[in-house]
């Protein structure tokens, strides 16, 4: 009888868990519409909005700690119309809004990039307002897992001794003509879910919060982030320098430790 009851509760078992993997490897939404709510209110969104962006995302990201995400505008940033935010929501992430990018429309043209955590497998959206208010979205489907609390990448003595390092990337430009610039800011970005094996202990949040990036002190992008950001974060992004100049990019974490680097141009 013991025997039959337990035949009985691995089919069960078996079942259910059949059941969670499919329902996980199929796209479907069932947050969206209350976080829409959450973050937009009653603002109208219009999806598959291909026309305006395009994000591109791994379907099944190799290393879900450092998920690649890259959203393009298929307009030119211009004064009269232009992307002034873009929203980056991940569905299944423990923070759904995962960060926002403010643009200016000196940029030229919207090609940005950085890396995410994502914890399940999840749609990730990019939201683009733009200076009339309305909203746009696109989204993709990654199948990525355990992102948000993977361990980190360096033991914490090395991260500590690196913390706020900064390089800016960029291969030597022409003024006048549009160039891909990189900016990597060494932090160990702790979310509040690593679990540290040797304290056993969850290690307390400390994670970059702010990315600001000017040339010739006015801003071209600005980004508010947040947990879902991948260790040591980067933001890719490209411009046109209009004159010779100084881009800097400034740093604030969850500390409000502040750094800053710049190249000269």
């Amino acid at each position: 009888m013991f025997n039959r009851f337990l035949s009985l509760c691995s089919i069960g078992l078996l079942f259910l868990t059949l059941s969670a993997v499919s329902y996980a490897a199929t796209p479907t939404e069932p947050l969206w519409p209350t976080l829409k709510i959450s973050y937009f209110g009653d603002r109208e969104i219009r999806e598959d909005a291909t026309d305006l962006l395009v994000i591109e995302a791994p379907k099944r990201a190799e290393d879900a700690a450092i998920v690649p995400i890259s959203v393009k505008s298929l307009i030119p940033q211009s004064e009269d119309k232009f992307i002034k935010n873009i929203h980056i929501i991940i569905d299944n992430n423990p923070e759904p809004y995962s960060a926002n990018f403010h643009l200016s429309p000196k940029l030229g043209l919207v090609d940005i990039s950085t890396r995410m955590r994502v914890d399940q497998y999840t749609f990730v959206r990019a939201i683009a307002e733009m200076n009339d208010g309305s909203l746009h979205m696109v989204s993709r489907f990654v199948k990525a897992s355990g992102g948000c609390s993977a361990a980190a990448g360096k033991d914490a003595a090395a991260a500590l001794a690196r913390l706020g390092k900064m390089q800016i990337r960029m291969r030597k430009p022409t003024i006048g003509q549009a160039v891909q610039a990189q900016v990597i800011v060494s932090h160990p970005n702790y979310n509040g879910l690593q679990f540290d094996q040797a304290s056993r202990r969850y290690i307390r949040a400390h994670y970059v919060k702010n990315i600001n990036i000017s040339y010739n002190d006015e801003v071209l992008i600005s980004v508010d982030t947040g947990i879902s950001i991948s260790e040591d974060p980067s933001i890719r992004f490209v411009f046109t320098p209009d004159k010779a100049g100084i881009l800097k990019a400034s740093v604030v974490d969850s500390k409000d430790q502040q750094f800053s680097h710049q190249k000269e141009i």
